[in-house]
């Protein structure tokens, strides 16, 4: 897989959605699951996990693509 081209944007893009949520999750659950539980604390760092993963893939993508 070369990762060039449009397929290779969203092969990447799809694999930093799903990192970053299980990421997450996992972040979440370490640092809220005494305070919120273990099931919230879970949910919560699944949604805000992406927030800074999918926008830094973009920009890695881009400048990537920009200086070949």
């Amino acid at each position: 897989m070369s990762g060039g081209g449009i397929l290779g944007i969203i092969l990447w893009t799809l694999l930093a959605v799903v990192l970053s949520i299980a990421a997450g999750a996992l972040a979440g659950m370490a640092l809220g699951a005494k305070d919120l539980g273990k099931s919230l604390a879970a949910m919560m760092g699944a949604m805000y996990g992406p927030v800074a993963a999918v926008p830094a893939v973009f920009v890695g993508l881009i400048v990537l693509a920009l200086t070949k």
